[in-house]
């Protein structure tokens, strides 16, 4: 269990205001010593230091809880090409933590917190409650209960004073983003920030994630192989979010399955992401594999819908006009795409070939045609040669500009990405692309059965 995390300004305020000056001297440190050693022993010590910084990122975020931890576990997804090649992937497994090993806090912590949501003692509306949570993130925590007339639910409930501590991070999040440039030069940092706010914002307020859950159940809901647990909206309120229990077996179980299963998972994961960003518009930015599950009838189960954005129809377009171009070779289309999209903030400093090029190489695993096995290898390699700065197009990734409505979009693309790498999945996935960005046929019979599912529903 955890200890409660600090919820005053002044307390959050010192421990941002800490990380960053701590952080500052001994980087400085290590600089200034890295003079006086060889280029070995340099690369050695600037990897300690980065593995340093990891841990303490891990443990002062984890502790904060609220935004500061929501940026930690934003950072695990991130390529820090300003860091030694061989320690990033060590770096972001020790970030992933704050996704994926969470404690949670004592029943004692947020019981009264439930009961006031409640506006009565939680035996009044569970004949069963458990008292220990079985998932923990950065605003709330999930408790299993039963309800009287027999239901067995998922409740979700908000840290307390979370709200406030929430509050203060926003405010100190630019103390962060030198350290953040630091690490990833290529990113846009006040754009990571920008988009950071608006959505931690709304994933405070559990009335909101309710209605994206509600939404996204209601667009999937009689799906042949997807399914999303309905909401009880008499028991959730603005820090507390009831559900249908999921149980089912979890992505490591997974990973052990055979490739047929495993490939089956992976096409729905596919499919799930971007289908729903396609039919509904709207953009998952957590599609970490802690939020699914492959339940005993073979549907896989999806949770988690506080993370999330509108996107609109005339950018969502754009988007796929540029996919559509890059996999038809056409660099005129995907120059004008990305120029009208906000890619591009000079576009005389880009050429359509070279734009098309990089295209082609960042998503070249959905591009080429043609049955690929994807591994956590290749996901490195691909993103080792396609953003860091060791890709030829390193420098022109430098001069463009990430649209707000990207930033989720790519984040999505990325986990997504990792998560089949992980599972080793495989499939045609140019002709699965093809679905989603340029109108194509089935690829699959779960395609068929998709297909069918979206005419269905008009």
């Amino acid at each position: 269990m955890a200890d409660r995390p600090p919820t005053s300004r002044l307390a959050r305020t010192g421990r941002f205001g800490g990380l960053v000056a701590g952080q500052g001297i001994r980087w400085a440190g290590t600089r200034a010593a890295n003079l006086l050693r060889t280029p070995e022993e340099a690369d050695e010590a600037t990897g300690e230091r980065v593995a340093a910084l990891g841990r303490e990122l891990v443990t002062q975020l984890g502790q904060m809880r609220g935004a500061a931890m929501k940026l930690g576990q934003v950072l695990s997804t991130i390529d820090f090409t300003g860091i030694p090649e061989d320690q990033r992937e060590e770096f972001k497994a020790t970030l992933a933590a704050l996704r994926d090993d969470v404690p949670p806090l004592p029943f004692d912590e947020v019981c009264a917190l439930i009961e006031e949501e409640l506006e009565r003692p939680v035996d009044e509306v569970f004949a069963s409650f458990e008292q220990e949570a079985f998932a923990a993130a950065s605003i709330g925590q999930v408790h299993r209960a039963v309800t009287h007339d027999g239901r067995q639910v998922a409740v979700k409930v908000q840290y307390p004073g979370i709200a406030e501590a929430v509050d203060t991070d926003l405010r100190n999040l630019n103390l962060l983003l030198p350290m953040i440039k630091r690490l990833a030069p290529g990113m846009d940092v006040k754009a990571l920030a920008a988009e950071l706010r608006e959505r931690v914002s709304e994933e405070l307020d559990y009335e909101i994630e309710a209605q994206n859950h509600r939404t996204i159940e209601r667009a999937w809901r009689g799906h042949p192989f997807v399914f999303v647990p309905p909401v009880d909206t008499r028991l959730s309120s603005r820090r507390l979010l009831v559900t249908e229990l999921l149980e089912g077996r979890r992505f490591e179980e997974v990973k052990r399955l055979g490739d047929a299963e495993r490939d089956r998972f992976g096409e729905i994961v596919f499919r799930f992401f971007f289908g729903t960003l396609l039919h509904t518009r709207r953009c998952s930015g957590d599609p970490h594999p802690g939020n699914y599950l492959l339940l005993d009838d073979g549907r896989v189960g999806f949770l988690d819908f506080g993370l999330m954005r509108d996107v609109d129809a005339d950018y969502l377009e754009l988007e796929q006009d540029a996919a559509r171009a890059a996999a038809d070779g056409d660099a005129q289309a995907v120059f004008a795409a990305l120029e009208e999209a906000g890619f591009l903030p000079d576009p005389s400093r880009f050429t359509p070939e070279r734009l098309l090029a990089q295209l082609r190489m960042a998503g070249e695993w959905y591009f080429e045609p043609g049955f690929r096995r994807l591994s956590p290898a290749y996901v490195a390699d691909l993103l080792e040669r396609s953003s860091s700065p060791r890709s030829p197009f390193f420098e022109d990734m430098r001069q463009m500009t990430l649209p707000p409505q990207a930033l989720l979009i790519r984040r999505m693309e990325g986990l997504v990405f990792s998560t089949l790498g992980e599972l080793r999945a495989g499939g045609e996935w140019d002709a699965l692309a093809r679905e989603y960005f340029a109108d194509g046929p089935p690829s699959t019979e779960l395609g068929e059965l998709d297909a069918e599912f979206w005419r269905r529903r008009g």
